[in-house]
């Protein structure tokens, strides 16, 4: 295997406490957290007291202030193991970002310190019923009333919906514009007119609280609004390369994980005499599905640099969250097949892993929008 060159020593030791925290303390609770369809308050109360939340924003503002290199890590352990119940990435690197990026000092101050704690859970609410990856196409509406805006819509799709305290909501400020009428305006659970409705189920990531939301002439202050008025969509565009880049991040660690779990079962399973992975199909399959991992591995890690150097251009995101997130779906179908019987029952890894899995390539924009993307560049 060629050695990662990504990260230092210091880095290295920050994975190791990751590990043992997710490994003794949040793996051993995830089964009863899918039978629940939600991640309980402490789990993230105690990943902030270890100060594994909003790790890459800045001290002054309640995170950090380490480099991306330790929230890369964060994820990676956290597929590593499965954990996709966790709504820690979305919650971290996604909402806070925004904030972060764009928003005002006050509200930094007001939002990111008990972000960073775990007191305050945030989601992100842009998917609506009928809209899916079309962001242009979004229908709630913020309409301006003397200091406040007046939210009317509903968002589907949301992850952390059901326990989330701050809901970064885009929707239209001007609706006879098309993407320069979006805008992102941050909304309080307590909000009166704010309803969360069903906790959806799902075919995977069943920890994960994925809800629907309604907000009916839900008032928020002018003083919510993230950046300014019309630039909402500019804004998405921006975080989404980032965004796409957690899909390649979990994908490629997931593999890796898979992979390990189904060496290790096919030498110790039997079939006619002899170990599984004495078959040479079982080692072709597993000698593909390496090569697969590794192709995968290096040019993410490639686009990672670029990440961090700030230069990673959105068509290469997106080719990022096209290739790794197909090469998830083909690497953990051949572990399963490997399984035989057992990789079709729940309490193996690899069948949860599988479920899981399906939806990479949905999300963060579906890979048919992926593919329309890249294709545009050509």
């Amino acid at each position: 295997m060629i050695a990662r060159t990504l990260f230092s020593e210091e880095h290295e030791m920050f994975r190791e406490s990751v590990r043992r925290f997710m490994e003794r303390e949040l793996a051993p609770h995830h089964e009863e957290w899918e039978e629940k369809g939600e991640v309980p308050r402490w789990a993230w109360k105690k990943a902030g007291e270890q100060g594994f939340l909003c790790v890459a924003i800045p001290e002054e503002w309640g995170g950090v202030g380490a480099d991306r290199r330790y929230s890369i890590i964060l994820m990676e352990e956290q597929a590593r193991l499965n954990l996709t119940g966790l709504g820690f990435p979305l919650h971290s690197d996604i909402v806070a970002p925004y904030i972060h990026h764009y928003g005002t000092s006050d509200q930094k101050l007001a939002w990111l310190p008990k972000m960073a704690t775990g007191d305050y859970i945030a989601a992100i609410a842009m998917t609506e019923p009928g809209g899916g990856s079309d962001l242009q196409a979004i229908r709630t509406t913020a309409v301006r009333d003397g200091d406040d805006y007046v939210i009317s819509g509903q968002k589907t799709f949301i992850t952390n919906g059901q326990t989330a305290d701050l809901f970064l909501v885009a929707c239209k400020t001007d609706r006879s514009e098309g993407a320069r009428g979006i805008s992102l305006v941050m909304v309080e659970a307590d909000r009166a007119g704010f309803e969360r409705g069903r906790r959806l189920k799902k075919l995977g990531t069943k920890a994960q609280d994925t809800s629907e939301l309604f907000f009916n002439e839900v008032r928020v202050p002018v003083t919510n609004l993230i950046g300014e008025e019309g630039k909402g969509f500019g804004y998405m565009m921006q975080e989404l390369a980032w965004e796409r880049m957690h899909v390649g991040i979990q994908a490629v660690s997931c593999c890796e994980a898979a992979l390990d779990w189904t060496i290790d079962y096919t030498k110790n399973r039997r079939a006619f005499g002899k170990a599984v992975i004495e078959f040479q199909n079982s080692r072709f399959t597993l000698a593909e599905m390496k090569t697969e991992v590794q192709v995968g591995r290096i040019f993410l890690d490639r686009c990672l640099e670029l990440v961090l150097d700030g230069k990673l251009d959105t068509t290469t995101a997106a080719m990022v969250k096209l290739w790794t997130s197909e090469m998830q779906g083909k690497v953990l179908d051949a572990c399963l097949q490997l399984h035989g019987g057992y990789g079709f029952m729940w309490e193996y890894p690899i069948t949860r892993a599988f479920a899981d899995a399906r939806v990479q390539r949905i999300y963060a924009g579906t890979n048919e929008i992926m593919k329309e993307l890249i294709g545009r560049t050509l």
